[in-house]
């Protein structure tokens, strides 16, 4: 069963309309007066993690815990809190997943040696493997299909 290109054309166009319409959705329109304190926002939103959406940034993210954090920020920057302040804060009540750049500690060790670890074993494994399998060519006597035809 064929479809006809103007259904092809119509469903792509309407899948290109829904992720530009969940972009737009994504966008802070909340901007503060001074354009220190607003930089100053704009780099802290794209250093905390939201905790719904697990793989974006508060700035990034449309849920309702995003929008909530960015207010929380927004407050925090009028108060005349520090950025290190804000942070520290965001920590002491989500812990440190909520940084995109978790710190080096002995609880987060893990998240930055894993990566590192799990190539190693990669790469000893497909040596190993590449080992084996040339061991088993050099130990083959059998003839090939071909030989055998002829």
């Amino acid at each position: 069963m064929r479809f006809p290109r103007s259904a092809i054309l119509l469903c792509a166009l309407a899948c290109l309309s829904w992720f530009a319409v969940r972009v737009a959705l994504a966008v802070d329109p909340a901007s503060l007066s001074n354009p220190a304190l607003q930089a100053r926002y704009l780099a802290l939103t794209h250093e905390l993690r939201c905790v719904v959406c697990q793989g974006e940034t508060i700035a990034d993210s449309n849920a309702w815990l995003a929008r909530d954090l960015r207010r929380q920020v927004r407050e925090l920057l009028v108060a005349g809190k520090s950025d290190d302040d804000i942070r520290d804060y965001m920590v002491a009540r989500y812990g440190d997943y909520i940084l995109l750049k978790p710190p080096f500690t002995v609880r987060t060790a893990w998240l930055w040696l894993a990566p590192g670890v799990l190539l190693i074993i990669g790469a000893i494994v497909a040596v190993r493997i590449v080992r084996q399998r040339a061991a088993l060519v050099a130990q083959d006597t059998e003839p090939l299909e071909e030989e055998l035809r002829s």
